[in-house]
């Protein structure tokens, strides 16, 4: 969607997880032999949604100043559940007693998409890119987002896909990755929301995504074995740099 001609871009069918790291841990980078100077990932522990939100809009700016490369930061977040700019309050299924009962956070954000569940268990990456680099493609940029995630699954051996017509990282009819973004002026935030050991019962809290027909799954649930989170980043970082490397100026 482009908004006033201020070249500001929603991808509205594509469900966001929002990101955001510790201002006084930002120092660590994850970057990737010769790609250095192309890519970085900065891994940034449990971060809070809103803290994370405000993280984004610093970066955005970085980014459009040609301060930092395009950037993908790797957090957890506590409990949360978001609603995009698409959102449907009937997708909100339980009550906000019901969450606060639960200890989880409502917050109607600013991204694309509709309804989803953060915590802890997942690995959320807030992918700051721009795309005047990658020929203002909004499509091809969100099958890249999922490739990141689809070649780092498959180094725990999970052969994950994509399903025609819904963005996200699917095995069979279960989405393992929820993705949402929003696009200003031609530089993105927010992310993708990749299910590790994830706690799945929240998802009964909403229906995720809009979507009424599909499962909700984690890597510990289908490969049945405890999972290691760094190993996840680590591999996460190594295809961030693969598929988005290279084309940068910063």
């Amino acid at each position: 969607m482009v908004d006033g001609g201020r070249n500001t871009l929603d991808v509205i069918d594509a469900h966001a997880i929002a990101t955001v790291h510790r201002p006084t841990s930002m120092a660590e980078s994850v970057l990737s032999g010769s790609l250095q100077a192309a890519a970085q990932v900065r891994r940034s522990g449990r971060v809070g949604y809103r803290q994370a939100w405000a993280l984004q809009r610093q970066l955005l700016a970085a980014r459009r100043q040609r301060r930092i490369p395009d950037t993908l930061v790797l957090l957890s977040h506590p409990p949360v559940i978001t609603m995009g700019r698409g959102g449907r309050p009937e997708h909100l299924v339980g009550s906000l007693r019901e969450l606060s009962a639960r200890g989880v956070e409502f917050v109607e954000t600013d991204r694309g998409g509709d309804v989803t569940f953060h915590g802890p268990g997942q690995v959320v990456g807030y992918a700051i890119v721009d795309l005047t680099r990658r020929k203002r493609d909004l499509h091809r940029y969100l099958r890249d987002l999922e490739e990141v995630i689809v070649r780092a699954v498959a180094e725990f051996g999970i052969d994950a896909g994509r399903v025609p017509g819904l963005t996200g990282v699917w095995v069979g009819d279960a989405k393992l990755a929820a993705i949402g973004v929003r696009v200003s002026r031609w530089i993105t935030h927010h992310g993708f929301a990749l299910n590790v050991d994830t706690d799945l019962s929240y998802f009964d809290l909403i229906v995720p995504c809009g979507i009424t027909d599909k499962r909700v799954t984690s890597m510990e649930k289908l490969l049945r074995r405890d999972i290691d989170r760094d190993a996840v980043e680590d591999a996460l970082a190594r295809s961030f740099s693969r598929v988005f490397g290279g084309q940068n100026d910063a």
